[in-house]
């Protein structure tokens, strides 16, 4: 779960950094109006489940309204073009995981560069994976799965939810450990 000390150090870095309102010489109180979280990934998903724990929490602290604005597709890249475009004022704010820093090895192109065009805050959670086989599946460790997998080469499948997510990065780092060949479905 997130830690909500970060959460409030985070919140107070952000306000510090705002820029200051030229035309009244003075800060503008952050925040004066809603936040906007944008979702690169679809509802029900476990970023989906973070940045609604997230946003509620975020917005009892505020005192101002945190907007969920789902923005699915491609693999993360519609919703993270969204924020790298948005006015850097604070009230745009992306939830992303692991495509973010896999999507540029994934893509030939992007409209954004996330190196560049975002400034990271936190940290808010971690989720571990795990690996697991069907009961029928005669291989009880992970030493017997790559023996299995080198005896058929291409044989075996593996559940992703898309190129690019946690589950199929993590099953060909595990191929490419194993030096092995099993098929992301």
């Amino acid at each position: 779960m997130m830690n909500l000390r970060s959460l409030a150090l985070s919140t107070l870095f952000l306000a510090a950094i705002l820029p200051i309102d030229a035309a009244h010489g003075q800060a503008e109180a952050f925040p004066a109006r809603p936040i906007r979280v944008i979702v690169p990934f679809p509802p029900g998903g476990s970023v989906d489940t973070v940045a609604r724990l997230v946003a509620a929490k975020l917005g009892e602290g505020l005192g101002q309204p945190v907007v969920l604005d789902t923005r699915s597709g491609a693999s993360g890249n519609i919703g993270t073009e969204m924020v790298a475009r948005a006015k850097p004022d604070g009230y745009t704010l992306l939830i992303n995981t692991v495509p973010l820093t896999s999507n540029p090895h994934l893509f030939k192109q992007l409209p954004f560069d996330a190196l560049t065009d975002l400034v990271p805050v936190m940290l808010i959670s971690a989720s571990p994976s795990l690996l697991v086989v069907h009961p029928s599946l005669p291989v009880r460790t992970a030493r017997e799965l790559v023996a299995l997998a080198k005896s058929k080469p291409g044989g075996l499948n593996y559940s992703s939810a898309g190129v690019g997510t946690n589950p199929h990065i993590s099953g060909e780092l595990f191929n490419f450990l194993g030096q092995i060949n099993i098929v992301a479905i």
